[in-house]
């Protein structure tokens, strides 16, 4: 799919001052990227099924049952672990392993620096993360799945706050704003071989997603107070509604069956833009007799058969 986009060389307005950059993920940073403020999350895991077409929600497992920060969970593409972000006694951001399996967390990063947002690479080998660095700029690198340096991935697009990639050469940012009405958060298409990025739409959420089944991405697009989950076609670059969102939510996630989940307060729902109607949010479960208060970052393996959600 790479080879089909078509790139504007390098914006430098991309290029933000530091003091901006803490706000991208809704963090107070020291200068070496040191959590000063975090809010109190744990990541859950919750069984899924369907049974005629209905979704069925199982009881959610506490899998970071501790006090502190645990949030960004993402699927490994064998479903077999997830990836997150977490702070520890030490106080510093780091991204952490969980083995289904075993169930076990072990910890990747050990760094002066902050990692958010881990997402397995395309080749299989690395995961990509958003980097706080030590004079606060935020940019995309990668370390290797099995130990090893962190290189970069974009070294002039800054300040990136979330990221999804669409191919080995090709990613969707959201790239912070300046805090200024003409200058919101924006979708920006990037190719790492060249390092060249195009602007494609202004005032964004923070997820980012693939549509199952189709060389597509989805986004969240808030105009006032609609916000709409849309596709953008990366290659033609045209970008049509799917639907609203529940009020005030922004996270999501899509099953293989192109059914998107959503939460709003402990209450998670689906809907199936594709289908009749489908577009009208149902909601699912109730998860607010497992200690959760509010859902955020939605994640769903591979095969569908199981959620991972932040709850506060």
């Amino acid at each position: 799919m790479a080879h089909n986009l078509r790139f504007m060389t390098y914006n430098s307005r991309l290029s933000i001052p530091k003091t901006i950059g803490c706000l991208v993920l809704a963090l107070l940073t020291g200068p070496a990227g040191r959590s000063q403020v975090l809010p109190e999350a744990d990541v859950f895991l919750v069984d899924l099924r369907t049974e005629k077409g209905n979704l069925r929600v199982g009881k959610p497992e506490n899998i970071t049952r501790r006090k502190g920060y645990d949030n960004q969970p993402c699927f490994a593409p064998d479903g077999r672990s997830l990836l997150y972000t977490s702070v520890r006694d030490d106080g510093q951001v780091d991204v952490y392993r969980y083995d289904l399996r075993q169930r076990a967390s072990r910890r990747l990063t050990q760094t002066a620096e902050s990692e958010y947002s881990p997402t397995p690479t395309p080749d299989g080998r690395h995961f990509s993360v958003v980097r706080v660095e030590k004079d606060s700029t935020q940019r995309l690198w990668q370390f290797p799945l099995e130990g090893g340096e962190p290189t970069l991935v974009l070294a002039r697009v800054k300040p990136v706050g979330y990221h999804c990639w669409l191919g080995p050469d090709s990613l969707a940012l959201f790239v912070l704003g300046e805090g200024r009405p003409d200058e919101p958060n924006s979708l920006y298409l990037a190719r790492v071989g060249t390092g060249d990025t195009v602007r494609i739409e202004r005032g964004i959420g923070r997820a980012i997603a693939r549509i199952p089944g189709e060389p597509t991405v989805s986004f969240v697009h808030k105009q006032g107070t609609v916000w709409e989950i849309k596709r953008l076609d990366p290659r033609t670059r045209q970008i049509t509604p799917l639907a609203r969102t529940l009020a005030g939510s922004e996270d999501y996630a899509w099953l293989p069956d192109g059914t998107l989940l959503m939460g709003r307060g402990a209450r998670l729902y689906q809907c199936n833009p594709s289908a009749p109607g489908g577009a009208e949010w149902k909601e699912v479960a109730d998860l607010g007799a497992y200690g959760i208060n509010q859902l955020s970052r939605l994640a769903v393996s591979p095969r569908g058969d199981r959620l991972a959600v932040v709850g506060f």
